[in-house]
């Protein structure tokens, strides 16, 4: 049997890039990675220690094909990703300034769930929660 060790990255499809990375960068102030190389599409890389997050640019399936998804409002009951932050009331205030829905976890810990400009669900969890 295989041994899987730990994740090396998350690849996120967005749908228009430069208005993900406004959301990425410019909301929640992650830098793009330069190691990124040339691949014959828009995209975008961010390490977080030792992951990364993968910003893929491609035309929504779903959109294309008009399939109607209704996503939860909880992005936590949805496919999505956790990150670490060091404050969820500094994150909080910052969405709520922005104009950005989110929804605090139901599961009492310190930690929020928003979604970006293209539905993907994110987690936010405190680091103390750890």
């Amino acid at each position: 049997m295989i041994n899987v060790t730990r994740l090396l990255h998350c690849t996120i499809l967005v749908s228009d890039l430069s208005q993900a990375i406004e959301f990425y960068e410019g909301q929640l102030g992650l830098s793009a990675d330069a190691s990124r190389p040339e691949l014959g599409y828009p995209g975008r890389w961010y390490s977080l220690g030792a992951q990364q997050i993968h910003l893929m640019e491609l035309a929504d399936p779903e959109k294309l094909k008009a399939i109607q998804i209704d996503r939860p409002e909880h992005a936590g009951r949805d496919r999505h990703i956790a990150v670490e932050v060091d404050s969820v009331e500094k994150l909080a205030k910052l969405l709520e300034c922005s104009g950005i829905h989110f929804t605090m976890s139901r599961s009492g810990r310190q930690a929020l769930f928003c979604r970006d400009p293209d539905g993907n669900g994110l987690e936010f969890i405190q680091a103390s929660e750890f």
